[in-house]
């Protein structure tokens, strides 16, 4: 139990800016081991990022709300995935070649396609959360709006980290990020995954059955990012792995927007 733990603080560590015990570091080992609980950590990042939308959406417009949850979110993960959004935009926008994309994506500064893409993320994020939620505020069904929030983050988490299950981590030496995370897994790490991952929606379906068709398009779009990726720098880096959860966030809530409409 001691041991899980440590992993687990190591996983919240090094994917937020939760104050952690001091004895936790970046041992990779540990990190290895911490890919069981990212998806789990989406649980977490989605509370706080409810409890920011619920307290200010008791004096404010749902607008403004869902403003601050996304900025809540932010802050708790430290832009930790909007930043590997940000330098695959740059990245595979400006680079021709593996080498160049590579280069560009470890530049720290952000360049035009970043800057146009943070934008657009998250112009469709507050759009279609604040759609998402006005369909369960008219009812004032909060508790949806929370299972909507958890589910966003931890299948758009396993989406992300399940790249690493399938394919190979692209950078020869160790200038990654995600360097660490980027070794043997063991069925732990799978089973921990898919089981954060899954719960929060599997909860939400038992609302409306047809929310579990929301893991298709997530899934296709995961696919093709990975294939994607694979095609220009024969695997992914950490910034590809948080461009994938970015985006199959936003994928999340468009279909769970269609699905409520449509079917």
């Amino acid at each position: 139990m001691k041991k899980e733990l440590h992993i687990f603080f190591t996983c919240l560590m090094f994917y937020t800016r939760i104050p952690c015990p001091k004895n936790i570091n970046h041992d990779p080992d540990y990190l290895n081991k911490a890919t069981r609980y990212f998806p789990f950590i989406g649980w977490i990042v989605g509370t706080i990022s409810f409890t920011a939308f619920y307290i200010f959406s008791l004096f404010l417009s749902t607008e403004t709300a869902v403003i601050f949850a996304i900025i809540t979110s932010v802050l708790t993960t430290g832009a930790f995935h909007e930043d590997g959004f940000a330098d695959v935009c740059d990245g595979f926008g400006g680079g021709w070649t593996k080498e160049k994309i590579l280069m560009i994506m470890k530049d720290s500064a952000i360049g035009a396609y970043g800057a146009i893409g943070l934008v657009l993320l998250f112009l469709a994020k507050f759009k279609l959360l604040t759609e998402s939620i006005s369909l369960f505020t008219n009812s004032n069904s909060y508790l949806l709006v929370f299972l909507l929030f958890i589910s966003a983050h931890s299948v758009s988490r396993l989406a992300a980290i399940s790249i690493i299950f399938t394919h190979e981590y692209s950078r020869d030496d160790a200038s990654s990020k995600s360097k660490p995370i980027a070794k043997n897994h063991s069925w732990k790490e799978i089973f921990g995954s898919f089981f954060f991952g899954l719960l929060p929606l599997l909860i939400f379906s038992c609302f409306n059955f047809k929310f579990l068709l929301a893991l298709i398009p997530v899934f296709i779009m995961r696919y093709f990012l990975a294939r994607y990726f694979q095609k220009w720098i024969d695997g992914y880096t950490g910034d590809c792995l948080g461009a994938t959860q970015q985006v199959c966030e936003v994928v999340y809530y468009l279909s769970f927007l269609l699905i409520w409409k449509f079917i």
